[in-house]
């Protein structure tokens, strides 16, 4: 039978009225515990959530990796690559990639009776994937493509909407400049908000036919083609395979590909978005550090109301080790009670903000309008884990002061 663990049980579970002191120190450090381990899980559930909203709708405006002519330079005025079919398909194919889908890109000025703004407009065709966009869909639909002419339909984003005073059903004039002033006229089936004001004051979708038309392009021409992959944990090795795939190659026109990943078109919103990482380290040292100091403080008071016992079992013969044993068993039943709470409070919070979105925030500074939270199982088991050991562990060097204890004054000990 273990010895130590037994004493333990009867310590931690039985009732002793008398042990004034110890009673709260216990309660104390199992909230230490308690909050300690719930501000732990609630930083890495919001972090990871913050991360995957932000990182989802800069993918949402962008795919996870662009092709794109060699040449092109940094404005939104971009030279067109043409792609074949065959292109595309050998695309298709490559490992991780998801879909793969011709995009066109063009400035322009939005004219109306008071207003007037400058956007981008996003050309899209049939291969497109409206899948972001619907679920960020707020009025309206999409644009329905017609088969022999351009669509004239377009969605805009609500910040747009406001700013200009329209609504589904609305008309306004663009106004496009290349070697000429060209005006066309446009109505908005569908209304957008992503809560991304870097996106939302620049983008409107509308049909990639329109802007070819133009800018005078034939109908394999565009701006780049966009990539969505599988698993976005493997972005650079595919962002990789995808470069070696088009490099020295060229179009009809002799012009040659070139790829770049998201991260390469946004380094600044991925940096911010790394910083993140740094935080989370930051409050997970600091709340174990504040956790194991409860802890100790815990276990050095419930040594000291021990002491009687303590010298008893050295008398019967009862070594150091196993003693110390009996108060690492106490303390680690502690931590467990302080880790169950914990994790329920954090649990209960997490669901209810993801199903109700209960705490708000100002979408204009952190692009989004609620805060994110993410449930994944590993990063929280293998939190709970570390909290346990490295609790544990930090219990061992305390637990040395009961060898420092003579059974003769313990027993003489009030």
């Amino acid at each position: 039978m273990n010895l130590p663990y037994f004493i333990a049980k009867r310590i931690h579970f039985t009732d002793d009225g008398k042990r004034r002191v110890s009673r709260p120190a216990v309660r104390i450090a199992t909230i230490g515990i308690a909050v300690g381990l719930l501000v732990m899980m609630l930083t890495i559930a919001i972090v990871m959530g913050f991360k995957k909203e932000i990182r989802t709708k800069i993918v949402g405006f962008g795919s996870s990796i662009q092709v794109m002519r060699f040449d092109n330079n940094s404005t939104y005025e971009t030279r067109p690559i043409a792609v074949s079919d065959s292109m595309i398909a050998s695309l298709t194919h490559l490992p991780g990639i998801r879909h793969v889908q011709r995009v066109a890109s063009k400035p322009g000025i939005i004219k109306t009776p008071d207003q007037f703004q400058g956007v981008i407009f996003k050309g899209v065709g049939s291969d497109f994937d409206w899948h972001f966009f619907q679920q960020n869909m707020i009025s309206g639909s999409r644009f329905k493509e017609q088969d022999s002419l351009p669509s004239n339909q377009v969605v805009i984003s609500k910040v747009i909407a406001n700013k200009l005073g329209l609504k589904v059903g609305s008309s306004f004039i663009a106004y496009f400049l290349q070697n000429r002033l060209q005006a066309r006229k446009f109505y908005v089936a569908g209304i957008y908000s992503t809560d991304f004001g870097d996106f939302d004051n620049l983008y409107i979708l509308c049909d990639i036919r329109m802007i070819q038309a133009l800018n005078d392009w034939q109908p394999d021409e565009i701006s780049e083609l966009e990539l969505s992959i599988n698993n976005f944990d493997q972005l650079n090795a595919i962002s990789d395979t995808v470069y070696f795939h088009v490099a020295n190659r060229v179009d009809r026109n002799g012009v040659a590909y070139y790829s770049q990943s998201i991260k390469d078109l946004n380094p600044q919103l991925f940096a911010w978005l790394g910083l993140f990482d740094m935080n989370v380290w930051v409050i997970l040292i600091l709340m174990m550090a504040v956790s194991g100091f409860v802890i100790i403080s815990g276990l050095l008071i419930l040594i000291l109301e021990r002491i009687q016992m303590i010298g008893i079992l050295k008398a019967l013969g009862c070594t150091n080790w196993d003693i110390r044993k009996i108060f690492i068993y106490h303390s680690g039943f502690l931590i467990l009670k302080g880790m169950f709470w914990g994790n329920l409070l954090a649990l209960t919070f997490i669901i209810v903000q993801h199903t109700t979105g209960l705490i708000p925030l100002d979408p204009a500074n952190y692009y989004v309008s609620s805060v994110p939270v993410e449930l994944r199982l590993a990063p929280f088991l293998l939190l709970n884990i570390s909290v346990f050991l490295v609790s544990m562990f930090m219990l061992v060097a305390p637990s040395y002061l009961i060898t420092k204890i003579s059974p003769v004054s313990a027993i003489r000990y009030e």
